[in-house]
């Protein structure tokens, strides 16, 4: 399950329990959306609910990324989990997309806000 919200900087973007391809498709299309409303929108990704991940949706993920790996700006992810982490890294390392990572939601949307009121 996936619940999206604007933002002033971009996107906040909540993942619970099972991350699918359906959920990645929902977001693909957010993203794209308000990159049409922001010139680089920033990203904070909530992953600290998440239990799981379907394949399809990392190689959706992935191709993805590829494709759009200028159009945005910064990602915070929240997970206090070593092994989301350690793939949300893995991934990045495909990508031109290097994520901050933080184990706290309040610091990570401070983050991206102290950035986008310069």
């Amino acid at each position: 399950m996936i619940s999206i919200r604007e933002q002033s900087y971009g996107l906040n973007v909540a993942i619970y329990n099972e991350f699918t391809l359906e959920d990645f498709q929902e977001l693909e299309r957010a993203l794209l959306a308000e990159k049409g409303k922001i010139h680089l929108p920033d990203i904070l990704l909530d992953m600290s609910m998440l239990k799981d991940f379907t394949i399809d949706m990392a190689v959706e993920q992935v191709k993805f990324l590829n494709e759009h790996d200028n159009d945005f700006g910064r990602v915070a992810v929240v997970t206090d989990d070593i092994w989301i982490k350690l793939g949300a890294r893995l991934s990045s390392l495909l990508t031109n997309q290097h994520p901050k990572y933080f184990e706290d939601t309040a610091k990570a949307q401070a983050w991206l806000l102290e950035h986008n009121s310069k």
